[in-house]
């Protein structure tokens, strides 16, 4: 069984790439998520409220939420830089993001198994093929699912989602989610899938997510609701694919999740 397969199948980590070259200069980064890769020089990263951060080897710096960041380049020598936003997926709560340490710093000295994908990335980011955004973003894609994979196996994530699937009990329960939101899951199900009796698991699931088994297989619902509502389904139709057999109990619960009524996530997800 592969805990990310259904998780990723509906929230896949996306990125853009929007710089390759010499940073010699300093340069504030807004609060969204962000992957960068410094190749080489020198590079000190500033943040509100904390001490500031040297770098002068290759290194993967990754803020998996929106933080404002700072960066300075040596003025002599600057920074050879790879940057991309990224979007984690799944807006309605960003499974993918809960739990992630705000600043993710990963030297690729000390992560080998990132050196092949950082060197393509390198090869593509300097050097002017053609598609060469199309292969950078990709590269980048498939790095992030890397870093979540060494962040989560590594025991970075205390909570969250990710933090569930580490665990092999909750792994179950969440798979069973994931795979077949419209089932009428009961705690009992979920237990039982777990092993547990139904207090363990209703206690142990809190306190590892951060929600109650019943209220992440809601927002669950209604983040894959988000994406479908955005792909022009109708509402009925996003009703049952989500275990819903009343639009209007499903508008209703969309719009207290989500702060916004289907139609207008419908029609925003058309604008897009």
């Amino acid at each position: 069984m592969d805990p990310f397969a259904a998780l990723f199948a509906h929230v896949t980590p996306r990125a853009r790439t929007f710089f390759a070259g010499t940073l010699c200069k300093t340069v504030q980064y807004p609060g969204v998520g962000h992957l960068h890769f410094l190749k080489g020089g020198e590079l000190t990263l500033i943040q509100a409220g904390q001490r500031d951060l040297k770098f002068d080897k290759p290194t993967l710096l990754f803020f998996p939420r929106g933080r404002v960041h700072t960066f300075a380049g040596d003025p002599t020598r600057g920074a050879d830089l790879v940057c991309a936003t990224v979007e984690l997926g799944g807006a309605e709560g960003n499974p993918i993001g809960q739990g992630l340490p705000q600043l993710v710093v990963l030297p690729i000295a000390s992560h080998p198994a990132l050196a092949p994908i950082c060197d393509l990335l390198l090869g593509e980011a300097f050097a002017e093929h053609a598609g060469r955004q199309e292969a950078l973003d990709r590269l980048f894609d498939y790095l992030l699912i890397l870093i979540v994979r060494h962040v989560v196996e590594g025991g970075m994530v205390a909570t969250g989602v990710l933090a569930g699937l580490a665990d092999p009990r909750l792994a179950k329960a969440l798979t069973a989610i994931h795979e077949a939101p419209k089932k009428a899951w009961t705690l009992d199900d979920l237990a039982g899938l777990a092993g547990m009796s139904r207090t363990r698991f209703a206690e142990h699931f809190r306190t590892r997510i951060g929600q109650t088994p019943i209220d992440y297989l809601t927002v669950w619902r209604m983040t894959i609701a988000a994406q479908l509502l955005a792909r022009g389904k109708p509402v009925k139709s996003v009703a049952q694919q989500v275990g819903y057999t009343s639009a209007a109990a499903f508008s209703r619960m969309f719009t207290r999740v989500t702060g916004q009524a289907p139609r207008d996530a419908s029609e925003a997800g058309a604008k897009a």
